[in-house]
């Protein structure tokens, strides 16, 4: 499918695969961008990004580094190098699962929770005064995301 080529702003037609193209390029800026903003943030109260991910993940219960690491999208070794430093650093607890006494589940410590609330509040009031100097909306990214979802759900391999 291509644009009208007479669109009325000058700009050549373009393909669906060229504005695909430019919409991951703007995709990745944003991502990294993102992650940027996070690791300063991370780094201001002695965490990095990754010990945030997986707090995040064992933060509604108690979950294997398999199961986490699934979560994430990442591999179980990196997963297990971080689950490590939160439980020395007593952020994390480890306990045995039931189910498989060779996978233990992470759990946090109140202290974990009490460092993941710190990481949540700190990033929510720097992403809503990044956000509102962009101008956008509720529903501009709630069209957004639409947009991203439907591409995700036809890109599965």
């Amino acid at each position: 499918m291509t644009r009208p080529a007479s669109s009325g702003d000058g700009a050549p037609a373009r393909d669906l695969a060229t504005a695909y193209r430019l919409l991951v390029a703007d995709v990745y800026e944003v991502a990294g961008r993102s992650r940027q903003t996070s690791e300063a943030l991370a780094r201001s109260v002695g965490q990095t990004v990754p010990r945030w991910h997986l707090m995040s993940v064992i933060s509604d219960g108690p979950r294997s580094v398999a199961d986490a690491a699934r979560r994430l999208g990442l591999a179980r070794q990196s997963v297990q190098r971080v689950a490590g430093q939160l439980l020395a650093d007593g952020l994390a607890t480890s306990t045995p699962d039931p189910a498989d006494a060779r996978a233990p589940r992470l759990a946090l410590t109140p202290a974990g929770r009490d460092t993941l609330r710190d990481l949540v509040e700190r990033s929510d009031a720097a992403r809503a005064a990044q956000l509102d100097r962009s101008g956008l909306t509720v529903d501009d990214l709630d069209a957004a995301r639409r947009v991203l979802r439907a591409l995700a759900a036809v890109l599965e391999p």
